[in-house]
């Protein structure tokens, strides 16, 4: 008999008439079913996040960031139960789904850092002439209620940036996980509460982005709304939110410039490593790679080689390197934008085929400005490489994308360096190494259609925040 797995709000788990399907990507196997939330659930969750809002905002300093070091320290303890939970549902291997509890581990704990420092500022009232008898600063004060909505690829990471710093401000968290993976949603909401949140701090609502996600942001009580996907999702949002805060991240078809300055052989194997990991299903992901005309061939034999060597299959075997696609639609679209490119001229170097959602690692040459893989967020095991022959047509070229995440560049000449840092209209340039590279306590966000606001939790806690001013007449 398929085991249910309840909403939380409120501190209760909480079934709804509908459920539905929690599936392993690579096998089709039901995991779990969960409740697909009703709108007065959806009101129920708000309702005790009010009440949620001012227990959390009571708390001191130190009481909030000893509950975000516990979660830390929990996870800890409990990195191969987690690992194995993420990785059944979302299709990443084993070995990714451990680091990203690694990950999260940190997170919290940064965000516990957080809470203990957020504080305001003396403000020089007395610098203003009508100001000369007055004393004032400011206070950081928690907005209130904060949605978080996640998505599938990271599912405690991604969710520990929303919830770790807002927490830390002192917020009430309604966490809404994707459909395709509520189970790690759901599991950080009990730890959440185990390790001492007040049972209204958080509230775990599952269902569709179209129904709960929907009623969630088009609700006038919270103040904040975070949100990590597609960009048409994120431009629906920004259109139904009405006046609150927005933290968006909106993916990308990042970028790495390859000059002919630089250890070729690295650039490929790091390249290609950020190409292939968690099947390419990452905003960062390696998706174009512009090289130097003269570095090209060493630069893509090295590619290949590593795509070529890759072991696809079962993501809770160990030996897997890439593991499936988060459902079939997604790997036959993955294989269709393929299929376009070729027809548009473009070559297949390695790879390009599937079985189910098992997609090949491929390489692509020669892709056209128009291919979709070229220019959308492919959000799949690909890299397309093109060459080119000095640096102002390389910055061009990833510059003329509508998105603007993360880009990598690869070069020891130090004016080049420069060059990357201020010409490259990026949220992050990641020089000698990959866009894939982010580290949790860095500020992550991007330019353009990538998104709105900055992620790390010393970033992420100051949105999550406001000033309140006081003044003093002596």
């Amino acid at each position: 008999m398929t085991r249910m797995v309840g909403m939380l709000i409120g501190g209760d788990e909480v079934f709804s008439d509908r459920a539905f399907d929690v599936e392993n990507p690579f096998d089709g196997s039901v995991l779990a079913r969960v409740p697909e939330a009703a709108i007065d659930q959806v009101d129920r969750a708000l309702a005790a996040a009010e009440e949620g809002a001012r227990a959390v905002g009571r708390m001191s300093r130190s009481e909030r960031s000893a509950v975000l070091d516990r979660v830390s320290g929990a996870l800890a303890d409990r990195v191969d139960e987690f690992a194995r939970l993420i990785a059944s549902e979302s299709g990443k291997t084993l070995k990714e789904a451990r680091g990203e509890v690694t990950r999260a581990v940190e997170t919290f704990r940064l965000s516990a850092d957080e809470a203990r420092r957020l504080a305001g500022e003396i403000v020089p009232i007395d610098g203003a002439p009508t100001g000369a008898d007055r004393f004032g600063f400011f206070l950081r004060v928690p907005l209130g209620v904060i949605v978080a909505i996640t998505p599938f690829n990271f599912p405690l990471n991604l969710a520990a940036h929303k919830v770790g710093p807002a927490i830390a401000a002192g917020n009430a968290v309604v966490l809404k996980p994707s459909s395709y993976t509520p189970l790690t949603g759901i599991e950080l909401g009990r730890l959440l509460l185990e390790s001492g949140l007040p049972p209204e701090g958080i509230s775990v609502v599952t269902g569709g982005g179209s129904s709960a996600g929907d009623a969630l942001v088009r609700d006038p009580r919270p103040r904040m709304v975070t949100f990590t996907g597609s960009a048409a999702v994120g431009r629906a949002i920004t259109e139904r939110a009405g006046l609150k805060k927005l933290a968006m991240e909106l993916g990308s078809n990042s970028a790495v410039v390859v000059t002919r300055h630089c250890d070729v052989e690295t650039a490929a194997k790091r390249a290609a490593l950020g190409a292939f990991a968690l099947a390419g299903q990452v905003c960062i992901s390696v998706q174009r790679a512009l090289v130097h005309r003269d570095v090209l061939d060493r630069f893509t034999d090295g590619v290949r080689a590593v795509a070529e060597g890759l072991t696809v299959g079962d993501q809770l075997d160990e030996s897997t390197d890439v593991g499936p696609m988060i459902d079939e639609a997604n790997a036959r679209r993955a294989v269709d934008w393929f299929g376009e490119a070729e027809s548009g001229g473009a070559r297949v170097a390695s790879g390009g085929g599937r079985e189910g959602t098992l997609v090949e690692p491929t390489v692509m040459l020669d892709v056209s400005d128009e291919a979709r893989v070229w220019s959308d967020e492919a959000f799949a095991p690909v890299i397309s490489v093109r060459s080119f022959d000095d640096l102002d047509e390389a910055f061009e070229t990833v510059n003329a994308s509508r998105y603007g995440l993360q880009a990598g560049f690869y070069s020891d000449r130090l004016d080049e360096m420069m060059r990357a840092a201020h010409e490259i209209e990026c949220g992050g340039v990641i020089i000698n190494d990959v866009p894939t590279f982010r580290v949790d306590l860095m500020p992550y966000g991007g330019e353009k259609g990538s998104g709105l606001g900055r992620e790390g939790p010393r970033y992420a806690v100051l949105d999550m925040s406001e000033p309140r001013t006081v003044v003093i007449r002596r």
